[in-house]
């Protein structure tokens, strides 16, 4: 059983499916021994990359009567009361019955297992699994903040940087040179040379321990090798993950067209900034049309169809170059258009035109013409943890050591024949396929809507001087906004990074609470009814309870991460389903329309992804020191504009509040 987590570091550890606060990433000060070393890697770890991997402690199995009791809490503000003792009939009908003997046979397994965590297997199935396009279904996107040197965001110059550093990021980290994930309580103690020189010396197999007793949480690095040389393959009914270490090259997208090039020579070493700018350049002004029928597009189809479209460019002899595209490094997506404002940034970041993206590629940077970039990355293979790590590295590395400048002079080299366009047979048939896969992408993301809203009145400062959580209240606001918008509570999707611990995946917070609906019903449908201290009083209280949640989900203590594997289980056995998961509140509960996810970083300007159902909303947001802002999608059965208006009136009233006057 692990070790608790102090609240502090289960505040860093919060985020969703896709973001892990910045708190968590230690990007440590580098130490170089020579110019070569310090053209090769981002900095040499005196503690092994992987060092505390062994030893993380084993993500635990909640006891059952802990889960049915929190996933009745969370059912409560969503159900009336008949509903409600309906499904808390069920839930402890399950509970003394099927449930007892699936947990108990979960346990068994999980001992049998100890390599690994009781979710990691059945939570790649679930993703690989998925028939969705993995476009707006799964994909989401960061962008990076501009350089703060205005010279440096040239296409070109940036586009150049950026491989360059990722490079240096790939080699750090199989070198086991690059600094081990760790977040740290008390860095004075733990984030030092001497701390690291003693803990190199511990066994690995107790080094977690040696970092819990200075208050550092070493956190699950076992996703960092599918960042590089990864793309998802397309298979009928499940799909797998492909990795080839070996692959030295970069694959390019520009106007559909698809290029690759060595960015590792033969030893191993990165190619020349100066001969990768050349080859960059090459790409930019290669005068080949638009592709007519843009490979690109087939990875926003639906996998099954997907699947048999590319056993057919297999079969028409294209094997060779597709193999090219999945063992990449990574894909490098050169777009020609410049970029208006922030929702223009988004849909572009999120999915573009289709043409010139691969969204099967573990991560895919983005660089449009006027120097904007981002990372638009497949979720299957990770949670977003390393993809940060990657942005954040990329961003420092290219703003503070960046390897060619504005004036810097491409190589004199072949570029045509260091660079290779990629040309595949197409019959007739492959043509179609193209063709529609277009026309079902242009289709779906017309009917996605992006908006932004920036509050400009307060933020984590002001809260926690009146020691409220900073990410309750921004929950808070949206429970408030959808309320004042729809009149309703619905189910809301927070996820918790769970990486404390040995292959943990993700667990969810379920921030709709009977705190939040009465607070939300207090300051919305009551107002003048309650006194300033009594709404003082119920943010609080909520803040208090979400915090609470938070700290649960973080150490494994969630309901919903256990109730899946249960159900899994019973389906890895063909066991009739239980009336706990055919209640209608059970996929009431699982239909969120409000999915929400947080990230504060240096490195990123803003993230987003579409909602995870038809008539939701997928809510980016980031609590700064003294403003706060969402980016939100929605599909037609919503209105974000509206949604954010009623969010900032909302926040606005709890600010308010907070500093005593009533709200009118």
């Amino acid at each position: 059983m692990a070790s608790p987590l102090p609240i502090q570091c289960v505040a860093s550890l919060r985020k969703s499916g896709i973001y892990l606060r910045t708190a968590a990433l230690s990007i440590n000060t580098r130490h170089y021994s020579s110019k070569k070393e310090s053209i090769e890697y981002l900095n040499q770890s005196v503690v092994p990359s992987m060092h505390y991997q062994k030893s993380l402690p084993r993500l635990p199995i909640p006891k059952l009567d802990d889960t049915v009791r929190k996933y009745l809490a969370a059912q409560r503000p969503l159900l009336d009361d008949d509903q409600f003792k309906t499904t808390e009939k069920i839930a402890h009908d399950f509970q003394n019955g099927e449930g007892k003997q699936l947990h108990e046979e979960l346990v068994a397994q999980d001992k049998n297992n100890k390599h690994t965590s009781y979710i990691s297997g059945p939570w790649f199935d679930m993703y690989l699994s998925a028939r969705d396009s993995v476009v707006l279904n799964f994909n989401p996107f960061m962008s990076f903040n501009p350089d703060p040197k205005a010279e440096y965001n040239d296409q070109l110059v940036r586009a150049t940087n950026v491989v360059c550093s990722a490079v240096r990021f790939m080699k750090t980290l199989r070198a086991g040179l690059l600094e081990p994930e760790v977040f740290h309580l008390n860095p004075a103690k733990s984030n030092t040379d001497g701390f690291k020189r003693f803990i190199r010396w511990v066994p690995s197999s107790l080094a977690w321990y040696g970092a819990y007793m200075v208050n550092a949480y070493p956190l699950d690095m076992s996703q960092y090798f599918r960042l590089f040389n990864s793309t998802r393959i397309p298979k009928k009914g499940r799909d797998e993950l492909f990795t080839d270490e070996k692959a030295r090259h970069l694959l390019v997208m520009r106007k559909g067209n698809m290029y690759v090039f060595d960015i590792v020579d033969k030893d191993g070493n990165l190619v020349k900034p100066a001969e990768i700018q050349s080859h960059l350049k090459y790409i930019l002004s290669d005068p080949t049309p638009a592709a007519a029928f843009p490979l690109g597009v087939l990875t926003s189809e639906n996998r099954d169809v997907w699947a048999g479209l590319r056993d057919k460019l297999i079969a028409a002899g294209n094997a060779e170059d597709l193999r090219s595209v999945d063992s990449a490094l990574f894909c490098l997506s050169l777009d020609d258009e410049s970029m208006r404002d922030h929702i223009h940034i988004s849909h572009n970041m999120l999915h573009g035109d289709g043409c010139n993206r691969w969204f099967d590629k573990s991560f895919t940077v983005i660089l449009t013409k006027d120097g904007q970039a981002a990372i638009n990355f497949e979720h299957s293979w990770g949670d977003g943890v390393a993809v940060l790590r990657v942005q954040n590295e990329i961003f420092k590395d290219t703003t503070e050591q960046p390897l060619v400048n504005p004036g810097s002079a491409a190589a004199a080299v072949d570029s045509a024949s260091a660079v290779r366009r990629l040309k595949f047979n197409l019959d007739s048939e492959l043509e179609n396929g193209i063709r529609r896969a277009k026309e079902n992408f242009d289709s779906t993301v017309s009917t996605l809507t992006i908006d932004a809203m920036e509050f400009k009145k307060g933020g984590k400062t002001q809260l926690k001087k009146s020691k409220i959580s900073p990410d309750a209240v921004a929950q808070l606001a949206f429970q408030m906004g959808f309320l004042r918008q729809y009149g309703q509570t619905v189910a809301t999707y927070e996820s918790c990074s769970t990486a404390a611990f040995r292959h943990g995946r993700t667990e969810t917070i379920r921030p709709a609470t009977i705190h939040t609906k009465r607070c939300s019903h207090a300051f919305v449908l009551q107002p003048g009814q309650h006194s300033v201290e009594q709404l003082q009083a119920m943010l609080s209280e909520c803040s208090n309870y979400h915090g609470q949640l938070t700290k649960e989900a973080a150490m494994g203590q969630g309901f919903d991460r256990h109730l899946f594997a249960l159900r899994y289980l019973a389906n890895s056995k063909s066991k009739p389903l239980h009336s706990l998961y055919t209640d209608p509140a059970y996929a009431a509960i699982n239909h969120n329309i409000l999915s929400t996810s947080t990230l504060s970083s240096p490195a990123v300007n803003l993230g987003g992804f579409a909602p995870v159902v038809p008539d939701g909303f997928g809510v980016g947001y980031g609590v700064h020191d003294d403003w706060i802002g969402c980016n939100v999608s929605s599909y037609p059965t919503r209105n974000v504009h509206e949604f954010l208006q009623c969010v900032h009136k909302s926040l606005e009233d709890i600010f308010t509040v907070l500093e005593g006057k009533p709200i009118g």
